[in-house]
């Protein structure tokens, strides 16, 4: 297969007048954001009145997206739709994140928390109320050996179908976390199979003219297994929401016609989130946090910075990095913790899915020459 690339034109070109305005008014309130930071940096101290006004700033910019985002059934943001006695705990978990002094093994744990986060926000209170039951063996043996009985959501009936959808490479840890999630929730344990795609924005693009190009080639996936199931692609940042709307369109072109499709992010930019609603009418986006505006680079602001960095290390510029040395950037806690996950993803390797898998002569041909 050739490379399949969308242009952001393209993706503008689903968005509607109101969006335009609304999305224009977000940096017109942002550059005040960007003023206001300037001023306290070059004073060089905390002032009262600054902090006050960085804290008006963003608390009318929140009820602007949230008054946007009311209107749209497929946005769903934590922080907008929960009881506002749990806002702090994630409110402080992507403060944690975002902050740079946050080192490589506190923020991969953050990235766990939000991922168990965004799992009970979507399924913990499925529709139809029933309940699965637990019965777990204790250590304690005395005076005879003890159970506990433990209820949980019966999520069976809304992930038995699941597939896994990695836009790598920042996005593979989060994709583990969510079949595990899947696995320790459903009655079968069920483990969910890995679809990998190797897909990268052209950095030297600026956000009005970003190309999204996605390499089948470099990737794993099967196409008729894709067809008919329920799509799961879980990414910390929806910055632009072009390569999930890239990978989408590959898949609809080829004959790909999915069940539901669910996308998971720590932090969606408000255009991102409209974006991705307007060129997929089926896809229905969850997102712990949404920040306001992407600056010309396409980074959202104020963001987490260079997540995949973050999670596995920095990349060195025309390093060969396949998956198989981004499994191994995890520490052996992680590769324990996920084995399940890692024997599903080998597979998707190793067992040579799909087209870009069944031309090739040995595992070694499996393995992409780099993946962004």
């Amino acid at each position: 297969m050739d490379r399949f690339v969308l242009q952001a034109p393209e993706l503008d070109g689903f968005l509607s007048a109101d969006d335009k305005e609304n999305i224009v008014r977000m940096n017109i309130l942002y550059d005040d954001v960007i003023k206001t930071s300037k001023t306290r940096a070059a004073d060089g101290k905390d002032d009262d009145a600054l902090q006050r006004q960085l804290i008006d700033l963003y608390g009318t910019m929140g009820e602007k997206m949230k008054e946007i985002v009311a209107r749209e059934s497929r946005i769903h943001v934590y922080s907008f739709e929960t009881p506002k006695p749990v806002h702090g705990e994630v409110s402080r978990l992507i403060a944690k994140l975002r902050d740079a002094r946050t080192e490589r093994e506190e923020f991969v744990y953050y990235i766990q928390r939000a991922y168990e986060l965004l799992f009970n926000f979507a399924y913990g209170s499925t529709a139809s109320g029933r309940k699965n039951y637990l019965i777990v063996e204790t250590p304690v043996s005395q005076p005879v050996q003890n159970y506990a009985v433990h209820k949980i959501p019966d999520i069976d009936a809304e992930v038995g179908d699941t597939l896994m959808c990695v836009l790598l490479r920042g996005a593979l840890l989060p994709c583990m976390i969510m079949s595990k999630e899947i696995e320790e929730y459903t009655s079968s344990n069920y483990v969910t199979p890995f679809m990998l795609f190797n897909i990268h924005r052209n950095a030297a693009k600026k956000e009005h003219e970003m190309e999204y190009i996605f390499d089948p080639a470099g990737s794993y996936f099967d196409l008729e297994q894709m067809n008919g199931k329920d799509l799961l692609f879980a990414d910390p940042m929806n910055a632009t929401g072009g390569s999930l709307v890239t990978i989408v369109k590959f898949l609809k072109e080829n004959g790909v016609n999915p069940k539901s499709i669910g996308f998971f992010n720590i932090i969606s930019s408000l255009k991102g989130a409209l974006r991705i609603v307007r060129a997929l009418p089926h896809v229905n986006v969850y997102t712990l946090w949404m920040d306001p505006v992407l600056n010309t680079k396409a980074y959202i602001l104020p963001g987490l910075g260079n997540v995949g960095d973050r999670i596995n290390g920095p990349y060195k510029e025309g390093a060969s990095r396949n998956i198989i040395q981004l499994l191994a950037d995890y520490d052996a806690h992680i590769i324990r913790l996920y084995r399940s996950q890692l024997r599903r993803i080998e597979e998707a390797v190793f067992g040579r899915l799909g087209e870009a898998g069944r031309h090739l002569k040995s595992p070694e041909q499996a393995l992409p020459g780099g993946l962004s």
